[in-house]
């Protein structure tokens, strides 16, 4: 079966090309980073106009780098949320309309679900059932994970995510937009322990975050500081709100894992890229668990882990498919309230 994934939900086009049997045969993305940097954070009017720019030649890239033809595509499948309403519209009317074209089944991914799954990608991907630690710009969530559709939810932020506190706390640094990758950098050259910051429901018993506190603490710190802060004293801040966020995450993770006893972790999402959770997760690992990322390139919004999540999910049930080419997308959608499936 050869699956053709489309990503579209918020400022990452991405297209991509799995097979059931040979694996992900080609993806390419476009980052749209350098457009929404001007103005600190994703405009989802220009988002959705970028994304009808590219995705037709990212297809045909793809393609290309496959060496097969449209008609060989077996099924497409796309985000139908939750996202931006617009980015969403884009991705999924371009799979309809190819779809209709081919008369190929088209499928409605759930995002998150394409997140979750996207660690079997790699080349000894971790068996079911494990825990998973969603960490983006919108998501931070603790999921139980028994098989393909078969979710629950352990743990989540009441307030920020954590790729959302990354970025408020890379404007208040003045640092560039996206801001997570730039905090990540500053903290390299801070000193640990250098500025006490808070770490948010560590001892909350349960498996649930906060961190917009976290992040108005480097407010107020930085409003002590004056106007006139050094570029160390930044690190030093940078390197402190890191460690205190890395672990809050590294022990409700751990916690997550005890409590279910299972010992397999994986880790998804934009913020699974950051080196300093790396660190931290792995050396909580040490004969105790098995940690499982994306590769790199697949960390942040992409094609492969759609066109994967559809072909696992045809896999399941073949009948799970649209050959009416009728389409709604879902801005917001609760993975775990209801079959993601489902009307």
């Amino acid at each position: 079966m050869l699956v053709l994934g489309i990503e579209s939900s918020c400022d990452e086009t991405g297209v991509a090309l799995y097979d059931s049997e040979l694996g992900l045969l080609a993806h390419a993305l476009h980052s749209q980073d350098a457009m929404h940097r001007d103005y600190g954070g994703v405009v989802p009017e220009l988002a959705s106009r970028d994304h009808i720019k590219h995705v037709l030649p990212l297809l045909q890239q793809v393609l290309q780098q496959a060496g097969v033809s449209r008609t060989a595509i077996d099924a497409i499948a796309f985000t139908r949320g939750p996202g931006l309403a617009g980015a969403l519209l884009v991705g999924a009317s371009i799979a309809n309309g190819l779809g209709l074209a081919l008369r190929k089944p088209a499928i409605g991914i759930h995002h998150l679900e394409g997140h979750l799954l996207s660690p079997l990608l790699v080349q000894n991907p971790p068996s079911f059932p494990f825990v998973a630690l969603l960490v983006s710009g919108g998501h931070t969530q603790l999921m139980y994970v028994a098989d393909v559709g078969i979710y629950k939810i352990l743990g989540e932020t009441l307030d920020d995510a954590v790729g959302e506190a990354f970025d408020k706390t890379a404007k208040l640094l003045g640092l560039n937009y996206p801001g997570g990758p730039e905090v990540s950098r500053l903290a390299e050259l801070g000193t640990p322990g250098a500025v006490s910051l808070p770490r948010p429901m560590l001892y909350s018993g349960n498996l649930n975050f906060s961190f917009s506190g976290l992040k108005t603490a480097v407010l107020m710190h930085l409003r002590r500081s004056g106007s006139n802060i050094c570029e160390q004293t930044k690190a030093n801040l940078a390197r402190s709100f890191v460690d205190a966020a890395v672990e809050v995450l590294t022990a409700k993770a751990v916690s997550a894992l005890q409590r279910t006893g299972i010992s397999r972790l994986i880790v998804a999402g934009g913020v699974s890229a950051n080196c300093q959770l790396r660190e931290s997760l792995h050396a909580a690992a040490k004969g105790k668990f098995d940690v499982y990322y994306p590769d790199l390139a697949l960390c942040t919004d992409n094609g492969a882990m759609i066109a994967l999540a559809g072909a696992l999910r045809l896999q399941r049930n073949p009948k799970v498919v649209n050959m009416s080419y009728s389409f709604t997308v879902k801005p917001r959608w609760d993975l775990s309230a209801a079959d993601p499936w489902g009307s």
